[in-house]
């Protein structure tokens, strides 16, 4: 292992990146929060110490540590070779794939940054991205069925200048784009890891460029630091206590940040096998399931109602499973499964909290539970101002720590509304406290602007959303405000039946909502039975097509849901709740 000096901060950096103050960092290191191990010497580390285990599992074929650790080596080096420079920034656009991960540890261990762009992203993401970031590399893969990237990635570099080199994970190597294989032909083994042991990584320097969730406009571009990052992956390695023998398996976009840093980053750390599955269609979970049998597994309400149908007929079980993360419904997804399910809650920007074994049952199944890592700070205070609020009351939950982001990559204005005068980052969502044996424990309550203005009620979508998930016929539930003259907006329900079911009806989901407590003001007047969500991209709800939507159904404008949006399921009940 490499030994760094002890200068506390980064040594070259990077212009537009904000990091954290050096006191702060002191303050961690003295405590022993944060340290002077990168992220890439940890995870070759790892390589080394499981060299013969399972490193990933799939349709693909399977890798072991020790030929992870030469893919990789060989890449990083084959990418320098290339034309790119340490702390270059990369564009990924790239479905789920072993080559995925491989392009990922290689950038790390050859000290690029990936920017974290999704496969689906277009003209505008790409662009804006690869023009604001700088980018150097574009990778892409080559072997895309229904889009040709390469034309994308050649008619990108005219619009920014920076991307003067395209690599193909899977596609035929071409003059100007190689494939991964050419480059991997180009350098050995032996050389590889001569020169990867030549370079000295600086724990405080950008390991990533993650992006933001928004549903709208252009993500910004989040820093991720290497001793922060491997803080992360190593505290929820121990908070779930994954083990070498644990088979973890999250279908979600692996460039996503809950799948590197919940995932398959503490996987790899801890010689655990990761399954890579190239899809979310049914057939391809079910047989992920069936064959690994994970123990560790993210289950979010669209991925469980693809493989309910093979839970229920006995296709597929979770005998096997130590766990199931999910970020809500606990009890009727425990039911469901027979599994242990933690909830789990966060953004990119940082701060992890959830429920693990050994919690209070209370805690498990009502709430997020508790920051992973227990120097992160979570204050709730009014929203948009620096007002604490104690006691159970909901307000924005305010957060920072060893593993939050100080600021948003070259956006000073947006980072002077994001952050308090302290450094904190506003996440924009609602939770309360809730204390269960003694610990305060957190509920997460929705995002700040999504609620439904019922004649002045304000109703939070997210906390109806969790009531009606409850129900034993809903596998997921989307709540918008719909037009009224009355009342300004009415609660309306987008439903997702489960496998086999009818959606229940007004009447029928206000007499459930009723046993389960909630005022009868917030219970929805209409239900809309549909077979899926519409989504962006990256796989975020879009509340504003399903606002669009019932707008246009209500005006008389469409008989129909357009089936690319919100496809229909069954006729939709529209009988009104008086309160």
């Amino acid at each position: 292992m490499d030994v760094h000096p002890a200068r506390i901060g980064v040594g070259e950096p990077i212009p537009g990146v904000v990091y954290p103050e050096p006191s702060r960092l002191a303050g961690y290191i003295e405590d022993n929060i944060l340290g002077f191990k990168s992220l890439a010497e940890a995870l070759r580390e790892s390589f080394a110490r499981n060299a013969g285990r399972l490193a990933l599992a799939g349709p693909q074929g399977e890798v072991t540590y020790a030929e992870l650790d030469e893919i990789t080596d060989r890449l990083a080096i084959a990418f320098l070779r290339l034309g790119a420079r340490p702390l270059d920034r990369v564009m990924f656009q790239i479905a789920n794939c072993n080559e995925v991960i491989c392009a990922i540890l290689a950038c790390i261990k050859a000290q690029l940054i990936p920017v974290c762009t999704l496969a689906a992203h277009r003209e505008q993401e790409i662009g804006y991205l690869a023009r604001h970031a700088s980018a150097r590399l574009h990778i892409i893969s080559g072997a895309d069925a229904k889009f040709d990237d390469l034309a994308f990635a050649r008619g990108m570099q005219r619009h920014a200048p920076s991307l003067r080199h395209i690599v193909q994970a899977q596609g035929e190597g071409k003059p100007d784009a190689p494939s991964f294989a050419d480059l991997m032909k180009s350098v050995s083994a032996a050389e590889a890891r001569q020169e990867i042991d030549r370079l000295r990584y600086d724990p405080f320097q950008v390991v990533l460029f993650q992006l933001s969730g928004g549903t709208t406009g252009v993500p910004k571009i989040i820093p991720h630091f290497h001793n922060a990052s491997l803080l992360t992956m190593q505290a929820t390695a121990d908070w779930y206590d994954y083990r070498a023998g644990d088979r973890i398996f999250n279908p979600l976009p692996m460039l996503h940040n809950l799948n590197m840093s919940c995932f398959y980053g503490p996987a790899l750390l801890r010689g655990a096998t990761f399954i890579v599955a190239p899809n979310v269609l049914p057939d391809t979970l079910v047989s992920a399931f069936k064959t690994y049998r994970p123990t560790w597994s993210f289950l979010s309400g669209p991925i469980i109602a693809r493989i309910e149908g093979a839970v229920r007929d006995g296709t597929i079980d979770f005998r096997d499973a130590r766990g199931i993360v999910a970020p809500n419904n606990a009890p009727g997804l425990r039911a469901m499964l027979g599994a242990p399910v933690y909830h789990q809650y966060g953004m990119t920007e940082g701060t992890l909290t959830g429920t693990r074994e050994g919690d209070p049952g209370e805690a498990i199944d009502f709430t997020v539970g508790r920051p992973f890592i227990p120097s992160s700070r979570v204050r709730i205070m009014q929203p948009g101002t620096e007002e604490e609020i104690e006691g159970e009351d909901m307000g924005e939950s305010v957060v920072d720590g060893p593993y939050t982001c100080p600021g948003y990559f070259d956006a000073v204005d947006r980072n002077r509304e994001a952050f308090t005068s302290d450094g904190a980052y506003r996440t924009g969502d609602l939770v309360r406290r809730r204390v269960i044996d003694g610990m305060p424990h957190f509920v997460f309550c929705g995002r700040i602007k999504d609620v439904v203005d019922r004649g002045g009620e304000k109703i939070n979508s997210e906390e109806v959303e969790w009531a009606c998930n409850a129900h034993p016929s809903i596998a997921a539930t989307a709540v918008i405000g719909m037009p009224d003259a009355a009342y300004g907006e009415r609660v309306c329900a987008f439903i997702i039946p489960r496998d086999d079911q009818t959606a229940p009806s007004v009447t029928e989901l206000g007499q459930f909502l009723k046993t389960h407590g909630l005022a009868k003001f917030k219970w929805p007047e209409r239900v809309e039975a549909v077979t899926e969500f519409p989504v962006t991209r990256s796989g975020k709800l879009l509340k504003a097509e399903l606002r669009r939507i019932i707008r246009e159904k209500l005006a008389g404008v469409s008989g129909d849901l357009d089936p690319k949006e919100a496809r229909p399921r069954s006729k939709p009940s529209v009988e009104l709740n008086r309160a």
